[in-house]
């Protein structure tokens, strides 16, 4: 009797077995192609936003609010440089000795990390995925930045005065958007036309009485270089405040709001920008 139970639990076994249903093979893991370029860990938002309004007040005329280029500088994004850097320590050399066509910043440490950090949060990929664009950079509201406009803007700018129409000769919002934040920057690869603007003047006071002004070229803490009206190129040795320089620039005011704008306020006042026809 034993032997016999011992025989049909094979059987038995066996039977139960074929009548399971069988299992599926385990997926092959999924194949994950490496990164082309850096993925880089979570940076303190802090940080980011401190790098953001450095950014702004030194570097987005020459290289675009997404650093991607701007009024004659290059875009920074897939650069041998940025690529490697990590914390600034490769950016850090070039902002504070500057370079061909690009002047030094006296710059800490922690100020060109922050720069560093800003530069890094924009995405880095192929083509279409680094220059993505929404169908429509119009997200803010329009009340609000007619308040803002009234508040920041109209001791310069009116509406119904330098302003009048501005959405009509401009009808790209994106253009009018970089317009307005830095008359003058863009024209880059693939970006809007840039505006025209007056340049930035000087006038050097060389004796009691007797000055010499022209266009701007470049001005340091031993130079000043200058073109006058007729075209000549002059150039003046600087010590301390001899001799007396005077500026004049047309976009001063931009300049100094760069770094005090939130992404809400660019939103909102381009939103109230584009009614304006």
């Amino acid at each position: 009797m034993i032997k016999k139970f011992l025989i049909v639990l094979p059987l038995l076994a066996a039977s139960a077995a074929a009548q399971a249903p069988a299992r599926p093979p385990a997926p092959a893991p999924a194949f994950r192609r490496p990164p082309a370029f850096p993925e880089r860990p979570p940076v303190d938002p802090a940080l980011v936003e401190s790098g953001k309004g450095l950014y702004g007040v030194h570097c987005t005329f020459c290289h675009g609010v997404d650093a991607r280029g701007g009024s004659g500088g290059p875009n920074l994004i897939r650069t041998a440089v940025v690529l490697n850097d990590k914390d600034g320590e490769l950016i850090g050399p070039i902002i504070k000795e500057g370079r061909t066509g690009m002047p030094k910043f006296d710059l800490n440490d922690a100020q060109i990390s922050g720069i560093a950090a800003f530069i890094h949060s924009f995405k880095v990929g192929g083509y279409d995925v680094s220059r993505m664009t929404p169908p429509t950079i119009v997200t803010g509201e329009a009340t609000a930045g007619e308040a803002y406009f009234a508040k920041t803007c109209s001791g310069c700018h009116s509406v119904n005065g330098n302003l009048k129409g501005i959405a009509s000769r401009i009808s790209d919002p994106k253009r009018l958007q970089q317009t307005w934040l830095m008359p003058g920057s863009g024209g880059g690869f693939g970006g809007p036309v840039a505006t025209r603007v007056a340049p930035v003047t000087v006038t050097v006071t060389t004796a009691p009485g007797k000055t010499v002004k022209g266009r701007l070229n470049r001005i340091d803490d031993f130079y000043v270089l200058l073109t006058e009206e007729d075209g000549t190129p002059r150039t003046f040795t600087r010590d301390g405040d001899n001799p007396k320089v005077e500026l004049n620039d047309p976009l001063k005011g931009h300049r100094d709001l760069l770094g005090s704008y939130t992404d809400k306020d660019i939103h909102n006042l381009t939103a109230y920008l584009v009614t304006v026809k």
